[in-house]
């Protein structure tokens, strides 16, 4: 894939009290690129929940082409990325965003798939920077990932 029409990907997941959070951190690096000699940074802010349980916010910002690349095989990865590729007017916002919600659990078990747990947002290139413009962007790279499996 030569060129990368994406500025960046935030994924974004929560750990709960519940939760353990190296599993949860184990699921996110699903999508993450592997370190050379570490691992890709992943933020953590805790935050509070409304019965003042305690929350961690586990996010990370891709941005170098080989690393969004990574990132976007790994979504080649969906049963239902023919869907994802029909819904993308309903998936890119306005602000030139792709926004997908991946399943949690199913990435901690190395399986990509909709669902609940992980968010994904993708900044689209688009001059000018337009939703038509960015679908059709979005369409472009997403459908040469389906022609590479």
């Amino acid at each position: 894939m030569p060129q990368i029409p994406l500025h960046y990907v935030d994924l974004r997941t929560f750990c709960y009290a519940t939760e353990d959070e190296k599993r949860v951190e184990e699921a996110l690096r699903t999508f993450l690129p592997d370190g050379d000699d570490e691992p890709f940074e992943i933020e953590r802010v805790e935050s509070e929940g409304h019965y003042g349980d305690r929350i961690l916010v586990l996010s990370a910002r891709v941005e170098k082409a080989d690393d969004v690349r990574h990132v976007l095989s790994r979504l080649a990865d969906l049963e239902s990325f023919d869907d994802v590729i029909d819904e993308l007017d309903e998936r890119v916002t306005e602000n030139t965003e792709l926004f997908l919600r991946l399943d949690k659990q199913a990435a901690f078990e190395g399986d990509v798939r909709l669902g609940d747990g992980i968010t994904f947002r993708g900044k689209v290139e688009a001059y000018p920077a337009k939703k038509e413009k960015a679908v059709e962007n979005a369409r472009d790279v997403l459908e040469r990932l389906r022609e590479q499996d």
